[in-house]
C-alpha cells in the first residue's frame, strides 16, 4: 500500500511522532489520489480530497460532467449518474483513509459489503459530489468499515455503511 509521507504539489500533510497531537485536516489532489488508488479513467472517481484527517475521515470532490461515458446510455436525453458509481465514488474517498493506515501488508482494498444504502435524489451532469467518508471500525489490520454520505449543494444525495477487506494480490 502507498503511504503518502511528502507534499508532492501543493498539498499539505502534517504528520507527528506525539500520540497526543490531534491529527490535521490535509487537501489531496489528483495526483496524490492517483499515487494512493489504483483507480484510472474511466473508473477514477474522486477529482480532489478536500478533507483528510488520518484514521478518521475524508471528504472527497467528484466534479459531475456530461462527457463522462456512462451518461451515453444513463440515460438518453435525461443523464443521471448511476446509483453504483455513486457508491464507488464514495468507496474511493474511503479508500484513501484505508490505504493510509501504517504497517498494512501488501494487498488491495476491495468492497466486503454494502449495507443500508439509499438514494435520495439523482446526480446529474454539472453537479459537484461532495462525499463525506468516515472509518467506524478496523479488524484484523485487514477489515475496515466506514459510513459514507454523499451531498451536492448541501441535499442528501446518498448514504450507506461500506465494508473493506485487504485481499493478497
Amino acid at each position: 500500500m502507498a503511504i503518502l509521507t511528502e507534499a508532492p504539489s501543493n498539498t499539505h500533510i502534517v504528520t507527528s511522532e506525539d500520540p497526543n497531537d490531534a491529527p490535521q485536516p490535509s487537501v489531496l489532489t489528483i495526483e496524490d489520489i492517483h499515487r494512493l488508488l489504483p483507480h484510472r479513467y474511466p473508473f477514477s472517481l474522486v477529482d480532489r480530497i478536500i478533507r483528510y484527517v488520518p484514521g478518521k475521515e475524508a471528504v472527497g470532490i467528484k466534479n459531475v460532467s456530461f462527457n463522462e461515458p456512462h451518461f451515453q446510455g444513463h440515460f438518453p436525453g435525461k443523464p443521471i449518474m448511476p446509483g453504483v458509481l455513486i457508491i464507488e465514488a464514495m468507496a474511493q474517498v474511503g479508500g484513501i483513509v484505508v490505504t493510509q493506515m501504517p504497517d498494512l501488508p501488501p494487498g488491495l482494498f476491495m468492497f466486503a459489503g454494502i449495507d443500508k444504502v439509499r438514494f435520495r435524489r439523482p446526480v446529474v451532469p454539472g453537479d459537484q459530489l461532495v462525499m463525506t467518508v468516515e472509518l467506524l471500525s478496523v479488524k484484523a489490520r485487514r477489515f475496515g468499515k466506514m459510513q459514507g454520505r454523499a451531498e451536492v449543494e448541501g441535499q442528501l444525495v446518498a448514504e450507506g455503511l461500506l465494508t473493506f477487506s485487504l485481499v493478497d494480490l
